[in-house]
């Protein structure tokens, strides 16, 4: 395979383990798979320079040896409510930071942080603290899910605090967004829910079918008007049915649609992983965590909004009823899981993890790949896809720890 710029076949003069620059020098990582857009680069090279991938380097830039390593671009998560112990939902600005960087430690460079079903003025007030990060570069955005959604498929949200979206209603949250909305869940079956998704789509932020109890012909009307993603697909919804094929097929077959995967091996069967890959194909599947307080903390009791959460041996369920609570899942985990569990090849992973998540976000240019030009956001990952190491903007998150 020729080897593009930015990604180019490694010198051998390369410094075993120079210590790692965090003041803008050049470096020059050399010698590991290096995942492109076009493939995989095997004895590869990426030069950081500053914030950004460079296509050339100066001389005398010194080299980072990584063979028998991966070099892949940043995580992208379109779907996450917390981690460290700490709610996107609820936290002080100091904890909502200590969330987005639990995740960063495992190769999140890129999060949109999500809400759940609040009362309107809570919601609201909740927008404007994280407009703030997002405006600051923190987040790439807010996702709201809930509190349009159906109460038949509420799942770890307050029935009580649900509500039809009415595009009045869903306008309060984009405006009380200052811009920086990028995802609205709803059920679409719902009074107001086709008019909201036409008012989402002008305004440019994404409709995303979800804890939904809607047809196959509800749902195709929906992406007709301008939905384009499945929140958590299999999940808040009805099963596939043979007679009755519901919202499952609607979303799989339509080629303008991006489904979400939560591949923690709790939400989803292998099996439905495979149908979904099959499907919809790499370029249109997001892996996404639907992560909790509880990511990268412990098991133990957490809140989800106002709803009382156990987790045990790393799976959120209510303590009333028992239904999933989102996941303690990272994005690290989640690929080391489809390349050796899920036997997918690398390159549809990263394509799921990153890629594609950038594209949706219409953030593509500037991020989910390590083309030069682009941040230099990348993670490095052992021959057994163990997390070893992670760059964003140019900076080690996690410096390498290179035998």
């Amino acid at each position: 395979m020729a080897t593009p710029p930015g990604a180019r076949g490694t010198a051998r003069t390369a410094t075993h383990n120079p210590q790692p620059a965090t003041d803008g020098t050049p470096l020059i990582l050399s010698g590991a798979n290096v995942v492109m857009p076009t493939g995989t680069v095997k004895d590869g090279q990426v030069i950081v320079d500053g914030k950004r991938i460079a296509a050339n380097a100066p001389a005398d830039v010194p080299e980072m040896d990584l063979r028998g390593h991966w070099l892949v671009p940043g995580f992208v998560d379109l779907h996450n409510h917390g981690g460290g112990g700490a709610s996107f939902t609820s936290g002080t600005v100091d904890e909502v930071l200590k969330g987005i960087h639990t995740h960063r430690l495992h190769g999140t460079t890129t999060l949109v942080a999500s809400t759940v079903t609040g009362d309107m003025d809570f919601l609201t007030r909740r927008a404007g603290l994280l407009s703030e990060l997002a405006e600051q570069g923190e987040i790439a955005g807010i996702h709201f899910e809930g509190p349009f959604i159906s109460p038949c498929r509420k799942g770890a949200h307050s029935e009580e605090l649900l509500r039809d979206p009415e595009p009045s209603e869903v306008r309060k949250l984009i405006d009380a967004a200052r811009g920086r909305a990028k995802m609205l869940t709803l059920a679409t079956e719902l009074p107001g829910g086709i008019d909201s998704v036409r008012l989402l789509a002008e305004h440019g932020v994404i409709a995303a079918v979800g804890h939904t109890d809607a047809t196959y012909e509800q749902t195709v009307e929906a992406i007709d008007a301008g939905a384009t993603v499945a929140t958590h697909l299999f999940n808040a919804m009805p099963a596939l049915g043979h007679r009755a094929p519901g919202p499952i097929a609607a979303l799989l077959e339509d080629e303008r649609v991006t489904v979400e995967l939560i591949n923690d091996g709790t939400h989803l069967h292998p099996a439905a992983l495979e149908l979904a890959f099959h499907h919809a194909g790499p370029e249109r599947v997001a892996f996404v965590t639907d992560a909790m307080d509880a990511a990268g903390f412990g098991d133990g009791r957490y809140l989800l909004g106002p709803l009382e959460v156990e987790v045990s041996d790393g799976v959120a369920r209510l303590v009333e009823g028992g239904s999933i609570a989102g996941s303690t899942l990272t994005l690290d985990r989640a690929f080391k899981r489809a390349v050796t569990i899920d036997r997918l090849p690398v390159e549809h992973v990263v394509a799921a993890l990153s890629a594609g998540p950038a594209r949706l976000l219409g953030l593509d240019d500037r991020i989910g790949s390590l083309e030069p030009g682009k941040d230099a956001d990348l993670v490095l990952l052992d021959a057994a896809f163990e997390l070893k190491g992670v760059m964003r903007q140019g900076e080690w998150v996690v410096e390498p720890q290179l035998p």
